[in-house]
């Protein structure tokens, strides 16, 4: 069993992203928007002060990225 994700902090998340080859495009107000530099992916990330991404946004945004949930959490680990 995989564990628990829980809510991280979007320069955590960014972080991750940026591992995954995600550069930083523009922002759009509280949103920053990330693509790919390979397969042309566009993931928006909300920057929303100092809170926490909520649950099922961070799924999301896993999900968007293409990898596991356990294959972003070992990189957030990193």
């Amino acid at each position: 069993m995989s564990p628990a994700l829980s809510s991280l902090k979007p320069m955590e998340v960014i972080g991750v992203l940026q591992k995954l080859g995600f550069i930083e495009m523009r922002q759009s107000g509280s949103h920053k928007i990330f693509r790919h530099s390979e397969n042309k992916r566009i993931i928006p990330v909300p920057i929303h002060g100092h809170r926490d991404i909520k649950k099922g946004t961070l799924h999301s945004i896993i999900k968007q990225s293409g990898v596991t949930r356990d294959e972003f959490i070992a990189l957030l680990k990193r």
